[in-house]
């Protein structure tokens, strides 16, 4: 999905251009690009607006939300004018991505943790009320739950006391980062706690291992629904035994038709993500292409802007974002300010 901040100008015949960021021979571009999570998204957007609203001649930026994992692909072909300056992550970048990234000249690359924000299963409000566990979760999401097809069709299915509606979950596709945090976060440790075997089987067969337990179910139980975040929260609306997974800012900014559903007895808040206590709670990141700071016009002042709105209380906090640690705020402001690298080999 594709999404304009504003309506822009075309370029002007690429005769008429030089390409502003050194590279890839796609003419000039004086605004910025971003791409990505739809989870950062809102708040990357809300950057943008404020970008403007600073300097009305300034052009206005592109945010487009794509995905993490189609994000970083995008952002890591190339660098130039026809290549993104930023990617919004809702996960790590992982060693592969980055080898990719170097293999076609893409470095350095600054990391910024904006904020933090937790993988939230939220019910309408005439919902079942369920209360669930990571076990729970991996049971009814799981492809091959303790190394068997999963043939549960109701929440009761899995546990007794569960309600007897059918076991419906719209979540983000494969591409997200959300999705990736939902296995990392939620299924695998629920896997752990729901089958003995698991921790074995990870160490004499890790492909086994993630099959077993990081593998979703695609039998019509879990619903990819794309990457637009919104759309879930209707679907909840017209089906409301049915859950939805998405990032936290969308759970808050749809307080008055969804609500969250405790995971291991916490419910997804600002406190239990902030502190750490509910399961789901996860880092939030941007990357940019160091080499495209000085081509493209006001990419430094974006970066600025984005570290003078993610305090406590900030613009970005009542958009939905959760202040990272006060040491973590201050990490990634050096990062800004220094244009420090990330190393690789902090990466996984």
């Amino acid at each position: 999905m594709r999404v304009f901040v504003t309506l822009l100008l075309a370029c002007l015949p690429l005769a008429a251009c030089h390409d502003q960021a050194r590279g890839g021979g796609a003419g000039e571009r004086h605004e910025i690009r971003a791409v990505g999570s739809s989870t950062v998204y809102p708040f990357t957007t809300l950057i943008a607006e404020q970008f403007v609203a600073s300097d009305p001649a300034a052009a206005a930026p592109v945010i487009e939300a794509t995905g993490t994992g189609a994000g970083v692909r995008l952002f890591c072909a190339g660098l130039g004018a026809g290549h993104p300056d930023i990617v919004n992550a809702s996960r790590r970048l992982t060693a592969g991505e980055y080898r990719r990234c170097a293999a076609r000249g893409v470095g350095p690359v600054i990391e910024i943790q904006v904020g933090i924000d937790g993988v939230a299963f939220a019910e309408a409000l005439n919902g079942p009320r369920l209360a669930l566990t990571p076990a729970q979760i991996y049971r009814a999401l799981a492809a091959t739950p303790g190394g068997r097809p999963n043939a549960a069709q109701r929440w009761s299915d899995i546990d007794a006391g569960l309600p007897a509606v059918p076991i419906s979950i719209y979540g983000p596709p494969a591409t997200s980062g959300t999705r990736d945090a939902l296995v990392d976060l939620i299924m695998i440790p629920g896997c752990e706690a729901a089958d003995p075997d698991a921790r074995a089987l990870a160490r004499s067969d890790p492909d086994a291992y993630r099959a077993r337990c990081a593998r979703v179910r695609e039998d019509g139980a879990y619903v990819d629904a794309g990457e637009n975040d919104n759309l879930i929260v209707q679907k909840l609306a017209a089906n409301p035994t049915a859950i939805g997974v998405f990032g936290y800012s969308y759970l808050e900014e749809n307080a008055a038709s969804v609500k969250g559903v405790p995971v291991g007895g916490v419910l997804p808040t600002y406190a239990a993500i902030a502190d750490g206590s509910y399961p789901g709670s996860r880092p939030l990141y941007l990357y940019v292409k160091r080499n495209h700071l000085a081509a493209v016009p006001g990419l430094r002042r974006f970066l600025r802007l984005y570290a003078a709105g993610w305090a406590p209380g900030g613009p970005l906090a009542r958009r939905g974002l959760i202040a990272a640690p006060a040491p973590v705020r201050a990490d990634a402001a050096a990062a800004i300010a220094t244009e420090r690298p990330l190393d690789p080999a902090t990466l996984r």
